[in-house]
This record gives C-alpha cells, structure tokens and sequence, in this order.
C-alpha cells in the first residue's frame, strides 16, 4: 500500500470511528463556507451576463480627496494618475496634507504636483494643509468641506490608478439608486516575495471576485477606505467620516442603514475601476495591519453599531449577511477554528491528525480552485498577468489558515485591551477623546 493510500484510508476510517468531527466541521462548511462561494460565484456570473462596455448616461464632476500622511514624493504619482484620467467632465483633486507642519517633504511634493498641472484643461490640484495633525477621519472631512462636485472619491496618498478608473466609476453611478461604490485594489509589489504573493491572491479572491459577487446580491461588507466613491449630499447626510479607526466599515454601515430607509438605494462595486497600492512586505508589518483591521470588525460590530445591528435599520437580506458574514465568520468563527485545531491536536494519534488536515486542506483547495477560475475567467482585466499566481495557489489555503489564526488572536486583542484605540490612523489623543462604546 503506498503513503498516499494509507493517508487516505485512515482518513476514511477516522472519520467513521469519530462522526462527531464530521457534525464539529461540516457545518461550518454546509451554513457558512458553501452559501459564501455561492452567493460569490452566482453573484458574478449575474454581474458577467449583465455587463456592458456603453458608455455612461452622463459624467458627474468629481472631487478626489487624498489622504496624505509621511508618503513624502511617493504622492506625485497618485496626484499624476488622477489628473490623467481619461474622463470628459471637471475633475477636482483636493491634496489633504495632515500634519503639514512636521510633514514638510510630502507638502512640498503635493505643492509641485499642483505646479506641475496648474495649466491641464477640466483639471484643479488644490492643497488642503491641515498643520496640526489630526488622524484619516479628519483628513477625511477636510476634504469634504472643500469639496465642491457631485461625487467624492476618496483615495490613499501612496495608490496610484489606471486612466480609465474614472469612466468606469461614473457607469456605476449612471444608476440613480446607487448611493456608492467601491473601487477595486490590485498589489502593486506582487512579486516582491511570498507575503505579496499570498496578498495579491487575496485581494483577487477575497476582494475583487467576493465583492464582484455581493455587490451584485446587494450585501456588499465594505466599501474600502483606500479607494471608494460616493454621492457627495448622501455622504454629508450620513454625517462624513466619523472618529475611531475603521471609517470605511463605519460609514459604510451608516450607508446600509440609511439603504434600509430607502430600499431601491445601492451600494455597488466597480472591479475594472482600478487602483494599485503596495501590500506590506514584512510579516511583522502585515500582522500590525490585520491585528488593526480585525479588531476592528469586532470593535465595530458589537460595540459602537451594536444597536444598528438590526433589520428594521438594515433590511432582512444585509441584517442576515453582516450577522453571519461580518460577526460569525469574522469574530466567531476564528476563535472556533482554534479551539477545534487544539482538539484534533490534542485528542488524536498524528496518522488521524495529518489525515484530518489533509482532507481539510484539500476542500478548502476545491473551493480556492474554483474561485480563482471565476475571477480568472470572469473579473479580471488582466487575466494573462493574473494567471502567473497559479504555481502559489497550492500555499494559499496554509496562507488563510494562519490569517485566521491572527484574526483569532486580535477578537482576544481588541476584547481586553481595546487595542482599535492604539491604531496609527490617528493621535492618541483623538482615539482617546472619541466617544468610548
């Protein structure tokens, strides 16, 4: 008998001595893992049959906010590929400087940008300088109340775009009910090593393709902080930006719940409007991050919109998403996926424990598999240069394992330390001051 047949046959065999790990595991898979590849997948076929390469039924003028924050002449390029856009109607692009005073390169580099394109035709470049540094959210809003056109899009100082962004966000907005739309986020450092490898998979599956999908089911999680477009009288009506660290997930349950009022309003997605940012090249930067971003899911679900947490406000279909998709999968079930590792660990001989894992492995492979085929198929715009990422998928599945072990460890985090009031998006003190949920 070979190893690989041994393997096999004991994982048959463990799993009829041992039914009760087939009811810990399989439903996390039957209620949660299945129904997300379906909506994802279904939600982009729906999306492919649908599109249409006509032009938009009209083109708003839009003002772009940068966030800029120590990106020092890295800010040249974003400001570059904004006034490039390949777009007929005004383009404003508001330069928010925080903390001008002790961020005197990236100043000076906006001051130039704006220079350099004082003379283009349907373009401004205006620097905001905030001299006392504030934080994102009151970069944020600085730029709100410069802004003087019918959209706002708000983009990272260190994201640079490509020239038909603009014309493919103003398709979406040709609907009247769409209130806002995300845009889509590529790694620009795909090849640096492994770690952006692992996230560009991530940003095309997890990002691209899932919120392709959702959006099209109308349950899109969040509209990205990096990179999202709004109707300008919506957004100040929901009251801008507001303080603590994750303001894109904030503001964009303050948008699903105003949608709740007005249930033929929409969020959308955009996955050809494109923009490129570079992913963190370090594990040590890359855990900061995600401890970040999910201790504030948790943050943000059950403690500051807790009482918005409800269909009256949300509606049934993204009261019941954001339940299961935004609390149980991102806050539960992380810490569930620990304890049952430990179980397995501590409970069964190594043949049991490795077959278990390798059958684990391999549904979890089907699913990636199938994903990547989709997007490949279905959602890139560059499809041939997305498919070199092939030969890395077989590692992605242990990628997203110890992904959720770090999301595990940050509920833990974020529960007995508040740890989102340490995030570097803002001053102490203007975490510390913000109303304590």
């Amino acid at each position: 008998m070979s190893e690989f047949e041994y393997v096999f046959y004991s994982m048959v065999g463990m799993l009829q001595q041992d039914i009760g790990l087939i009811f810990l595991f399989f439903p996390i898979m039957i209620f949660i893992e299945l129904p997300l590849f379906l909506l994802v997948s279904t939600g982009v076929f729906r999306w492919s049959w649908n599109l249409s390469d006509a032009e938009p039924k009209e083109y708003p003028t839009i003002s772009f906010i940068i966030t800029c924050y120590g990106e020092g002449e890295a800010i040249a390029q974003t400001i570059d590929t904004l006034v490039e856009q390949v777009y007929p109607s005004f383009i404003e692009i508001l330069v928010v400087v925080d903390g001008a005073k002790q961020n005197e390169d990236t100043y000076k580099a906006a001051l130039n940008g704006a220079k350099r394109h004082q003379f283009c035709d349907m373009r401004r470049v205006k620097v905001v300088p905030k001299w006392q540094r504030g934080g994102r959210v009151s970069t944020l809003n600085a730029g709100l109340s410069e802004a003087k056109n019918d959209l706002i899009i708000n983009v990272d100082g260190d994201t640079s775009f490509d020239n038909n962004m603009a014309w493919e966000m103003a398709k979406q907005f040709s609907d009247p009910n769409v209130l806002a739309s995300g845009g889509a986020l590529r790694v620009r450092n795909w090849d640096a090593n492994f770690l952006t490898r692992m996230q560009s998979l991530e940003y095309m599956m997890s990002m691209q393709a899932g919120k392709t999908g959702m959006s099209n089911w109308g349950v899109l999680n969040n509209i990205s902080g990096a990179f999202g477009a709004f109707r300008v009288n919506v957004i100040k009506q929901v009251g801008g930006w507001d303080t603590h660290t994750a303001e894109d997930l904030d503001l964009t349950m303050r948008l699903k719940q105003y949608k709740g009022r007005h249930p033929n309003c929409r969020l959308a997605f955009s996955p050809h409007a494109v923009g490129h940012t570079d992913a963190p090249d370090t594990l040590k930067i890359l855990i900061m991050q995600r401890l970040r971003w999910d201790g504030d899911l948790l943050f943000l679900f059950l403690r500051k919109h807790r009482n918005g947490l409800n269909p009256k406000l949300l509606g049934w279909g993204n009261f019941i998403y954001t339940l299961v998709y935004g609390v149980i999968q991102n806050v539960i079930l992380p810490l569930l996926m620990v304890l049952f590792t430990l179980h397995i660990l501590f409970s069964y001989p190594v043949t049991v424990i490795l077959a278990m894992l390798l059958f684990i492995y391999l549904l979890y492979m089907g699913f990636i598999l199938l994903t990547f085929s989709i997007y490949i198929g279905l959602v890139s715009e560059r499809a041939k240069e997305d498919i070199k990422l092939l030969i890395w998928l077989p590692i992605y599945p242990l990628y997203a394992f110890f992904m959720r072990l770090i999301t595990a460890f940050s509920m833990v985090n974020e529960v007995t330390r508040r740890s989102h009031e340490e995030s570097s998006m803002a001053p102490w003190w203007v975490l510390k001051r913000g109303k304590r949920f």
